[in-house]
């Protein structure tokens, strides 16, 4: 197994978590009846604080799949993993400090922190484009 397959696996695992967590914690607050089953708001803006957190980590996760997931499939059935197996696991690392910083705090310090984590994810990606970009387009 290569390192963009152990990326596309760990990003793919880490969301499902978020999402299972996001059941866990609706399932709590209904058990514990301070929600009703049919009163969740899709975002997770009528959660207390750390249930908006934890839907919003999870949503950045799904928002970012389309070009993350996108170029590390588009590695694989082109099989061009060199171009991103030397990364895939920086960017998994990125993508787990991100998410991680987003559920502890929303404080400035941890708003940048964050900022830092998704640029190092979009640097990443624009490498990848340029990269693929030389190898079947020629540019």
């Amino acid at each position: 197994m290569n390192d963009t397959i152990i990326g596309l696996l760990g990003y793919i695992t880490w969301t499902l978590m978020l999402l299972l967590w996001i059941a866990i914690y609706r399932t709590l607050l209904v058990t514990n009846k301070q929600k009703a089953p049919n009163a969740f708001k899709a975002d997770g803006s009528d959660s207390p604080a750390f249930g908006q957190r934890l839907t919003r980590a999870q949503g950045n996760c799904v928002e970012s799949f389309a070009f993350i997931g996108g170029l590390m499939l588009l590695a694989l059935v082109t099989h061009s993993t060199a171009i991103t197996n030397g990364l895939a696991l920086v960017l998994l690392a990125a993508r787990l400090g991100q998410s991680i910083t987003h559920l502890l705090s929303t404080s400035v310090l941890a708003v940048q922190i964050r900022f830092v984590f998704f640029l190092g994810q979009i640097a990443i990606c624009i490498y990848w484009v340029v990269l693929f970009a030389f190898k079947f387009i020629g540019v």
